[in-house]
């Protein structure tokens, strides 16, 4: 859960966080019991529980096809992330990526922690994915090899121009969001979506990731990655690295602004996208990622902290987005309402702030003609605490005593606390 200092500042986060500690023991319940389904799914919590949470939800084919599918893709991306894999040996895996997932005895040691796990015991992610329908199995074989071939290129190819960084975010997001729709449509639950929106979903949470990620990403060990468009930070340092030196703190603001602009002129596509879903496991699996992508781009932005650590929602507020994302208004709702958090940050002396505001109230526009944001709860105006503060604190309390008692009794008889 929280922490108990956020759970304090922010009472009403409790009940959401308390049913996402309760859902996520559920869902580590409903591991299927076949040796290679067990490991998928484990590893599938261990390396994003967020998206496991949501995943739970869909139908069983539906939910095994897109397990299958994220963890090919996490492969995938393991092999191109581990910057200390020599290109020559690289690009050839990536090309022939979509092969290998046929082959139940192939597997190549690289990346570190549970990916390296993942990367070792690959023959299972391959096992079950020969067990999906076909239908699923080709949606999933033709976004590997595109995205295979799109990563390799850009292995020998920097992020120059804006076209570039939108090219690259179609190669490892965009392709995501097409074959997403593919398993959709294949599913039954749902028409085919156009490429054109269904690509906007997955470039709108590609983009938030890179600009979240910077430190983490020009930090890297043994050779920096570098996402950022130089059409774009070239306008106000020499090196993209320049940016995280407390000296040019004022121009990597600029900078994050920029990047973050950028970024949300694809939202009104991703809310069509959203708007047409009809199954509500599938909308909410879509839904949920996009409002955690908005609310980071509302905290980043201006926010200087992007170039020294972390930033990121907390938690409370994470576990509200998904205990509250049902319906569209939800949507436009959490959208407009982050919008205006961005919004109040943005300074007339940046010099994107026009270009800025005109995409937020363009947003906000699209938000408002729904029609339905009077049926929404609010993210950013704060209502007042549903919880006393006391009474948190009590609750708090017993739910860890009670937690600490279940963890005892299912230590073994001879194993002490």
């Amino acid at each position: 859960m929280g922490s108990f200092g956020a759970i304090l500042r922010h009472p009403d986060d409790f009940y959401p966080l308390l049913k996402l500690k309760m859902a996520a023991r559920n869902v580590e319940k409903q591991i299927p019991q076949e040796p290679h389904w067990g490991f998928c799914y484990s590893m599938l919590h261990k390396v994003s529980r967020s998206f496991a949470l949501v995943i739970q939800q869909l139908q069983p084919q539906l939910r095994n096809a897109v397990c299958i599918f994220y963890l090919v893709l996490r492969a995938l991306d393991t092999v191109e992330d581990d910057t200390s894999i020599e290109t020559g040996i690289k690009v050839p895996i990536l090309k022939a990526f979509h092969h290998h997932i046929y082959n139940r005895d192939w597997h190549f040691s690289c990346g570190t922690k549970h990916y390296k796990v993942l990367m070792d015991e690959f023959h299972h992610v391959s096992t079950a994915f020969l067990e999906l329908e076909k239908g699923y199995q080709e949606a999933i074989e033709d976004v590997t090899n595109r995205m295979g071939a799109g990563m390799a290129k850009f292995i020998c190819k920097e992020v120059e121009t804006i076209d570039d960084y939108d090219e690259y975010c179609h190669y490892v997001a965009g392709l995501v969001g097409l074959g997403l729709s593919k398993l959709f449509h294949a599913s039954g639950s749902e028409d085919l979506l156009s490429d054109s929106i269904s690509n906007s979903m997955g470039l709108f949470l590609q983009k938030t990731n890179i600009i979240r990620d910077y430190l983490e990403d020009i930090n890297e060990i043994p050779k920096c990655r570098m996402f950022w468009p130089r059409q774009i930070w070239s306008k106000y340092v020499d090196k993209l690295e320049d940016l995280k030196y407390e000296e040019n703190s004022v121009k990597a603001v600029h900078c994050l602004n920029d990047m973050v602009t950028n970024a949300l002129i694809h939202v009104e596509e991703c809310l069509i996208y959203m708007s047409r879903l009809r199954d509500l496991s599938i909308f909410r699996f879509c839904a949920i990622p996009q409002i955690m992508a908005i609310g980071t781009l509302a905290l980043c932005y201006n926010n200087i902290e992007v170039f020294r650590g972390v930033v990121k929602m907390r938690r409370g507020l994470t576990a509200k987005v998904i205990d509250r994302t049902k319906t569209m208004a939800d949507v436009y709702g959490a959208f407009f309402d982050f919008s205006v958090m961005l919004k109040a940050k943005v300074n007339r002396s940046d010099p994107n702030a026009t270009k800025t505001l005109s995409r937020l109230e363009a947003i906000q526009k699209t938000c408002q003609q729904s029609g339905l944001l009077n049926k929404r709860k609010l993210y950013v105006v704060r209502s007042e605490p549903m919880y006393n503060p006391t009474l948190i604190v009590i609750i708090f309390s017993l739910l860890c005593i009670i937690l600490a008692y279940l963890s005892a009794k299912r230590l073994p008889a001879n194993q002490s606390m």
